[in-house]
């Protein structure tokens, strides 16, 4: 998770690792992306070849297949978010304020997540200003470093020395604390944790009926990419995936790149709006399953 700085070109390019000889993928069959197994969703075949899933839309397929991919990323924050709650709400209460170590307690289950859920690159609970009566704002972050080991992430959020100390700001934070939903940021430049083009999923964490933090999760982009490009790519007209903002988070259009910023309707009127298929502007725009992404193309 970080700052935003947007992108100058096809963010996290990488070859496309699914079968091209004609193979489908079947369900729950894992792929590699950099060695690291990654589990796919609903069956596809690439290079135009056909899908084993009938006469199915392929609009549809990419619906299943973003919101297969993001689940299992969400699932990793819902637990956290669990955690964090169950942890805090003993030490929380009138004349009591949960301090910083009584954090610590999230390590385990973070740990666990980053070897359970492969598309995680990071994982943590990041507290609401005031929540900590030790500190002004805090992260309890863990992540996988290059070679595959598990590291906390240490971070100085003293204002008078650290750039990133105000992170309520950034969109991670903002849209489940204004929202009180579920939310994906990005694709941005993650210069907080790894220097990666990266997504942050994110959801709200409650306590005692006030908004206590966020629970979040990152991806790295290309492992995005390389999971919902071959579906993307069976469409018939250019297409890509837009968050609430309208930032671009994959793209086979040209004019719309990752990491872009995408103009026009509201999606985050779509998004919070029935689970259906909207269309306007020329465009036709689909949620996808119930995860905080929109697919957007263009009218049949």
């Amino acid at each position: 998770m970080g700052r935003s700085t947007g992108l100058a070109g096809p963010a996290g390019a990488v070859a496309d690792t699914d079968p091209v000889d004609g193979t489908a993928l079947r369900v729950g069959d894992p792929h590699t992306v950099d060695g690291t197994a990654l589990r796919v969703g609903d069956p596809c075949a690439v290079e135009g070849t056909a899908s084993r899933v009938g006469d199915t839309d392929p609009v549809d397929e990419v619906v299943r297949r973003v919101r297969d991919t993001l689940e299992e990323v969400f699932a990793a924050v819902a637990e956290t978010g669990a955690d964090t709650a169950a942890l805090l709400a003993p030490v929380s209460g009138p004349g009591r304020e949960p301090v910083a170590a009584d954090l610590a307690g999230l390590r385990p289950g973070l740990r666990a997540r980053l070897a359970g859920h492969p598309l995680v690159s990071g994982v943590g609970f990041v507290a609401a200003p005031g929540l900590l009566a030790d500190a002004p704002g805090w992260l309890e972050w863990w992540q996988r470093g290059p070679g595959g080991a598990v590291r906390p992430l240490l971070l100085d959020l003293d204002p008078e020395h650290s750039a990133y100390s105000d992170y309520t700001h950034w969109d991670w934070y903002t849209l489940p604390r204004e929202t009180g939903r579920r939310a994906v940021a990005g694709p941005y430049v993650d210069y907080l944790c790894s220097d990666e083009y990266s997504l942050t999923l994110s959801a709200p964490v409650g306590l005692g009926g006030r908004f206590a933090g966020v629970a979040a999760a990152d991806v790295y982009l290309r492992h995005f990419e390389a999971a919902v490009l071959p579906v993307l790519q069976r469409l018939p007209a250019p297409a890509r995936l837009v968050n609430a903002r309208g930032r671009v988070a994959a793209s086979t259009d040209p004019d719309h790149l990752a990491g872009s910023l995408t103009k026009g309707p509201d999606f985050a009127a779509v998004l919070a709006g029935p689970p259906a298929e909207h269309r306007a502007q020329g465009l036709r725009m689909l949620p996808c399953g119930g995860t905080p992404l929109v697919l957007v193309t263009t009218e049949d």
